[in-house]
Order: structure tokens, then C-alpha cells, then sequence
């Protein structure tokens, strides 16, 4: 009989790479995910009929109790960045998410995985962490034996970090950080599915995980590496605390004040006090390598979708071997 697995929020970055890596080790997979319409790109993931995306509105308990029937494992990929007049931190890092593992365990799953992320606290001043903090602890409560993994930052071809910064340098002169000194610890995406598959699959890996890459990098360090790669010359500028909360309050009213028409992507003070604390792999966690999964660098990574906001993208290399030939010429 063929193992199910359903993914809520499948379609989506992390999601994805799990669908896959799900797919190719046998798993038939739902994905679950609000328009499923929109999500038929997950199809080709398996054979035909192995990926199918499903309607599932995860703050409607029927629509999650028809998503997780029949399933042997329930993944939880859902998560957002930023809050929205519909999406809020707490009604799906928190309220959702002990939903799901609720209604998993009435399903008699036998797996249940946890997305989080390093930071999530109950007691944080940040929404976003507290909400991830009060989302792992009613996930244990309704499936004591779910496994709970906090990836750092996650990078790769359709990342929100890396993209973002890189895309601005296309019109700016300057990188803006904030707290320049605050330590990264990227997670390549598809260490991450890799560490999902294998709390999937073998049932001694319990408790929760603290998911960083090989490297632990200030943010500031991060936007050189940034620069390095796409081969441009930028200020990397970081922003004064107290203007730098000034103006994401700002932007957060004209948000509140638009009724969410004027979408502050920008920076939000919940960000800000997310970007004052360090986001690195804890001295006592368990770690990918307790997954026997060695991290992959970001050299090995970020040249591949980056190029395309070098100057001349992907024929920089031909570009560079040129300019080596010409200047080799002139020293002759």
C-alpha cells in the first residue's frame, strides 16, 4: 500500500522542495494549499497521480480534517513573513498549527512535522517568533510525538533573503541593512526537506531540531557575500536603530491606514526586533548532522540563481575570460 503524506502550504518555497524529496523517495503527497488551481505545477514533482494538490483552508477545521484523512504523515510548511489585514501571525503560526496537529492525531497519522524556525519563543516582544514559539507548544500538546525543525535563514533559487537584497542593487547604490552585526547561520532549502524526510521516515528522530548552514555570518557579511556574487559595487549602509524604527512605523500606519492596499514590504518593527537577536543554531541543539545530513555551503549554491543580476548575467564567465585574454594581450 502506498504511503500519503499531506503538506500544508506544498506549493510554497520550503513546501516545495519537501513535495519533491517526498515524491522521489515513494510518497504519494497531497498539498494542501488554498487555491489548488494555482498550485498544478507540483503535478510533474512524481508520477502522474502521485503529486496532487488539495483544497485546504487551514483555519477551517473540516477542510484540514479532509486534508489529513487516510495520511501516514502531516507536514506543516505554513508560515508568512509579514502580516496582512487577512494574515496574521498568530491565527496561522499558532491557532493553525495546533489545528492541524490535532486533527492529525484524530486521523491516526504516524508522523507530524513542525516547520518553525530558530528564534520562536512564547515570551518574545516579536509576534512573529512569539506566534512560532506558541505554535511548536500546541503541536506537542495535540501530537506529543511530532518533530519540530528551526531552520535559520533558508536560501536557494526562490528565496525571500537573498533575491530581495540582490534585486535592490539593480536600482540602488546602497545595500540597507539593519543591526549590521546581528549572526546568520543560512540553511540551504534543500538541507531543510532532506532533514524533513528523514523525521518522516524514521521514527527515532524525535523532539526538535536547529537547522543552520556550515557558515555563521553578520548580516552585514551576508550582503558582501551577496555583492561578491553577482559582481557588483555597492555601499552596504546600516541603518540607525531609532531611524530605522521611525521609519518602519511609518510604513506599518500607512499599512493600517490603507486597510492593507499599501503593503509594507519594506521593514515592519516586528522585523526589527527579530533583526536585534542573533539566528544561529544553539550550542545544545540537535543539528542536521544529528540527521546524518552534511550542510551545504552557500558557495555551492548561490551561484546558480543569483547570476542573473550580474551585469551580464549568465555570460559572466565568458565576459571575464575575455577581459583576462585582453589585459593578458596588453601586457605582451
Amino acid at each position: 500500500m502506498s504511503r500519503i503524506a499531506t503538506v500544508f502550504g506544498g506549493s510554497g518555497f520550503v513546501g516545495r522542495y519537501i513535495t519533491q524529496r517526498l515524491a522521489k523517495s515513494g510518497w504519494r503527497v497531497r498539498v494542501a494549499v488554498r487555491r489548488p488551481n494555482e498550485a498544478h505545477f507540483v503535478r510533474p514533482y512524481g508520477v502522474p497521480g502521485q503529486v496532487e494538490p488539495v483544497l485546504a483552508n487551514i483555519r477551517n477545521e473540516a477542510s484540514v480534517a479532509a486534508a489529513v484523512r487516510g495520511t501516514n504523515a502531516v507536514i506543516n510548511c505554513v508560515g508568512i513573513l509579514l502580516e496582512t489585514s487577512k494574515q496574521k501571525f498568530n491565527d496561522l503560526h499558532h491557532e493553525a498549527a495546533g489545528r492541524i496537529a490535532r486533527l492529525a492525531t484524530e486521523s491516526n497519522a504516524e508522523r507530524l512535522i513542525q516547520i518553525s524556525s530558530i528564534g520562536a519563543n512564547p515570551s518574545s516582544d516579536s509576534r512573529y517568533a512569539q506566534s512560532k514559539g506558541k505554535g511548536e507548544i500546541a503541536v506537542v500538546e495535540a501530537f506529543p510525538s511530532a518533530v519540530i525543525l528551526r531552520p535559520s535563514v533558508v536560501f536557494g533559487q526562490e528565496d525571500q533573503f537573498f533575491n530581495k537584497f540582490a534585486a535592490m542593487t539593480r536600482f540602488s547604490p546602497v545595500v540597507p541593512t539593519v543591526s549590521g552585526k546581528t549572526l546568520f547561520q543560512p540553511v540551504y532549502v534543500g538541507d531543510v526537506a532532506a532533514a524533513t524526510i528523514r523525521a518522516v521516515e524514521d521514527t527515532s528522530v524525535v523532539g526538535v531540531f536547529e537547522l543552520g548552514g556550515p557558515e555563521i555570518m553578520s548580516f552585514r557579511e551576508l550582503m558582501q557575500r551577496m555583492l561578491e556574487v553577482i559582481r557588483k559595487r555597492r555601499l552596504v549602509l546600516d541603518a540607525p536603530l531609532p531611524i530605522a524604527r521611525i521609519m518602519a512605523g511609518a510604513l506599518d500606519v500607512a499599512q493600517f491606514v490603507s486597510g492593507g492596499l499599501l503593503l509594507n514590504s519594506v521593514i515592519t518593527r516586528d522585523q526589527i526586533k527579530q533583526l536585534t537577536r542573533n539566528n544561529v543554531v544553539a550550542s545544545d541543539a540537535q543539528t542536521l548532522q544529528d540527521l546524518g545530513i552534511s550542510a551545504v555551503a552557500m558557495e555551492a549554491i548561490l551561484e546558480t540563481y543569483l547570476y542573473r543580476f550580474r551585469p551580464v548575467g549568465q555570460y559572466t564567465a565568458i565576459h571575464e575570460s575575455s577581459s583576462i585574454v585582453q589585459e593578458d594581450k596588453l601586457r605582451r
